[in-house]
């Protein structure tokens, strides 16, 4: 390969390097704001200037407000994967696995006072004008109810009340996390997972 290809080829890769690193900073601008503020509330300007990305150059890689609150909700779905998949591998016996749920989940407790939790919003605030993207959120909420379901099967529980007990624990984290954010008391969340922790360990 001549210099002149090499050159090319080089300032092609950096094109695609800044591309991917600016849609990343618009996807997490656009989360954190729609998680703080409220999809409604938040603006695309608003989502460019956090990013620090100049307004017009944000529709170069969306087209409107659906498609990125879409690329937010996928980032919620791969990111539940991923944290799954992890869980997975650290750990075979089942319930371990579920005691290594709530313990990831129960990190982010501070942030889900101030605010709630990010994936329920989200998947309220884009029913009305992004509605697939709302479904999309909500497969989270799916993954971690078969998982839940799963492990609670393999711990000897009969598949109707392996997915009964999964779902009651996901409306306990989610009422937690809500009931916590409304009264600012970070003191309801701790206590939800302490009955979260009961309701998985059998």
């Amino acid at each position: 390969m001549n210099t002149s290809a090499q050159s090319e080829r080089q300032a092609e890769d950096g094109r695609v390097r800044k591309g991917k690193a600016n849609r990343e900073a618009i996807v997490a601008s656009a989360a954190g704001l729609f998680w703080q503020n409220g999809f409604a509330s938040t603006s695309l300007a608003d989502v460019a200037a956090h990013a620090r990305i100049p307004s017009g150059n944000l529709f170069y890689y969306f087209r409107s407000k659906a498609d990125l609150a879409h690329a937010v909700a996928d980032v919620f779905v791969v990111e539940t994967k991923a944290m799954l998949e992890e869980i997975e591998a650290e750990e075979s016996e089942p319930r371990r696995r579920l005691a290594a749920l709530v313990a990831r989940l129960a990190r982010s407790q501070r942030s889900r006072v101030a605010h709630g939790c990010p994936i329920a919003l989200c998947v309220r605030d884009f029913r009305a004008t992004a509605p697939q993207a709302s479904e999309r959120a909500a497969e989270s909420f799916v993954l971690l109810i078969s998982f839940m379901a799963r492990e609670l099967g393999r711990a000897g529980l009969r598949p109707s009340l392996a997915l009964a007990q999964a779902r009651a624990a996901l409306a306990e984290w989610q009422g937690g996390m809500m009931l916590a954010h409304a009264m600012r008391d970070a003191t309801v969340l701790a206590e939800s997972f302490r009955r979260l922790e009961r309701l998985l360990a059998g």
